[in-house]
């Protein structure tokens, strides 16, 4: 009788998935365009400005106000998509492509609304979830629960992609940290927003993978207490894109032609730098949200892109928050366990006062 471990299948399977989705020549790699040339050295200034901001006095976010129309109702259920001209200042706004200056959101709430008595949840979006369906397949049976979902299209995706970009594989490293500095203002202002002028007694902010890191982010700076929720998520963009199944999704040849000025650097070179750019998204430089006790990490018994020790690193940057492990890899994780995730957002809003 042949006994079958179900966590090598797990990690096969992330495996497996990443090199017929990053090995193949079906789509191009990550950042085949390069590094972003002045953009990405105007980007690495403004996050690193950001750090003793936060932990000063932070910052506030900024008042949007959303123009909404209703896709559908039922007797019990409606659904209205809204959009807003992101919050971004103006070096940002330059930045950003300008198919990303308008940004996408679809709320989904009780028909009759009673926000002083709900909670709402931003859902943001993890790599290559370029569409609402998926997140608000997630959130709606939280309706059920007196949870209302409210879902970010993501710069760089969905509508919102440059004409230029094929699928989620960004043209620029640049462009990795553009949209998650621009997806961390829109998210804290969509929060500002539920609590100012929708008046939701609570609010909360969770993500799969790279959402995950960017919901870690939005909780960290959010003024309040929110329930934050980072889901299969690692603590740095590091961890994905030189130690995770990402790094063979990515094109360190040209990232090396563009970086070779005048000198040959090898690739190991290239690969400190790309170490050095994404250290700046390390989340635990970030200050601790303001109520620890409201952040429940899910995370992978058998996690081919994120390892566990990425994910305690966290942990333990952040005394009183929980990790809470799925058994499963990435990919069916990811597919297999909504219930964990749901179960995870109830008890997280249940800890804020």
């Amino acid at each position: 009788m042949v006994t079958v471990n179900l966590g090598i299948l797990h990690y096969v399977l992330d495996h497996v998935y990443g090199a017929f989705v990053h090995r193949t020549r079906l789509t191009t790699p990550f950042f085949s365009k390069g590094w972003g040339g002045s953009k990405l050295d105007l980007l690495e200034n403004m996050i690193k400005q950001l750090f003793p901001e936060v932990i000063g006095q932070g910052m506030p976010p900024s008042l949007i106000q959303p123009l909404w129309r209703t896709v559908w109702e039922t007797k019990t259920a409606c659904l209205r998509e809204g959009v807003f001209q992101t919050p971004c200042n103006e070096q940002l706004m330059s930045a950003l492509p300008p198919e990303s200056h308008t940004a996408r959101v679809a709320f989904l709430a009780p028909k009759l609304l009673q926000p002083q008595k709900m909670a709402c949840v931003v859902h943001l979006a993890g790599t290559g979830d370029h569409t609402f369906e998926r997140r608000l397949r997630l959130g709606g049976p939280l309706l059920k629960e007196n949870i209302a979902t409210m879902v970010l299209e993501s710069p760089f995706y969905g509508q919102r992609r440059p004409r230029l970009q094929r699928g989620a594989k960004l043209l620029c490293v640049s462009d990795l940290l553009l949209l998650g500095r621009a997806t961390i203002e829109e998210a804290r202002s969509l929060l500002y927003w539920l609590e100012t002028e929708a008046g939701f007694g609570k609010t909360g902010v969770c993500g799969l993978s790279m959402g995950g890191v960017h919901a870690a982010m939005v909780g960290s700076l959010h003024p309040t207490p929110v329930a934050t929720l980072p889901f299969l998520s690692p603590h740095s963009a590091v961890v994905a894109f030189c130690e995770g199944i990402l790094k063979h999704g990515t094109a360190w040849e040209a990232l090396r032609e563009d970086a070779a000025d005048t000198a040959t650097l090898t690739l190991e070179q290239v690969r400190e730098r790309m170490r050095s750019v994404l250290s700046l998204t390390d989340v635990t430089r970030f200050p601790v949200p303001k109520n620890p006790n409201a952040v429940i990490f899910v995370a992978a018994t058998d996690d081919g892109y994120i390892p566990k020790h990425s994910v305690l690193e966290l942990q333990k940057a952040w005394p009183g928050s929980e990790v809470r492990w799925v058994t499963g890899g990435h990919v069916s994780s990811f597919l297999l366990h909504n219930d964990a995730f749901r179960r995870a957002i109830i008890d997280s809003l249940n800890r804020l006062d």
